[in-house]
């Protein structure tokens, strides 16, 4: 089957501003990617007290049941928690044995309300250490994305483009 789908440049523009003693200190970063011809996008309602995965990124997306995104595909990852008063967890599970089975381990970042998660490609994209703090240069694969919630329900959205 021939795809009808022509494939586009992603936009990505990030802009903070502030004005301290009356001189802007904020700035406009803006990056493409080219190429794109999927997207994934989501709103989960990520229930209070739980762990929620939102995304997972496998090598081979023959698994349907895990409905895997192809990690060599994925160029930019967004998680926006959209909740005004309630910040979450975000855990990004790791693949470090690359062998697209299951997570071996994690790293975990707080993400409060109304504020986004970013990163570009997933494949050989992260790295942790317990080892004395360690600077991680060996990156790995991440497997999958947890958004764990404490006592609140926290909506967030998922936005992935791939090529």
């Amino acid at each position: 089957m021939a795809t009808t789908i022509t494939p586009a440049t992603l936009t990505v523009t990030h802009t903070e501003s502030v004005n301290l003693n009356g001189q802007e200190q904020g700035s406009t970063n803006s990056f493409t990617v080219g190429s794109v011809n999927e997207v994934f996008k989501r709103i989960v309602t990520c229930p209070a007290n739980s762990e929620t995965t939102v995304v997972v990124f496998h090598s081979s997306v023959a698994d349907a049941a895990l409905a895997p995104l192809d990690i060599q595909d994925v160029k930019y990852i967004r998680i926006s928690n959209k909740d005004a008063s309630e910040a979450c967890t975000i855990s990004l599970q790791i693949d470090v044995g690359e062998d697209d089975t299951a997570a071996d381990t994690s790293g975990s970042i707080r993400l409060q309300p109304k504020q986004s998660f970013i990163m570009g490609n997933p494949e050989d994209g992260v790295g942790v250490s317990d080892a004395n703090a360690n600077l991680v240069t060996d990156l790995v694969d991440l497997e999958s994305i947890v958004v764990f919630t404490a006592s609140n329900t926290v909506d967030v959205e998922v936005f992935v483009a791939s090529v």
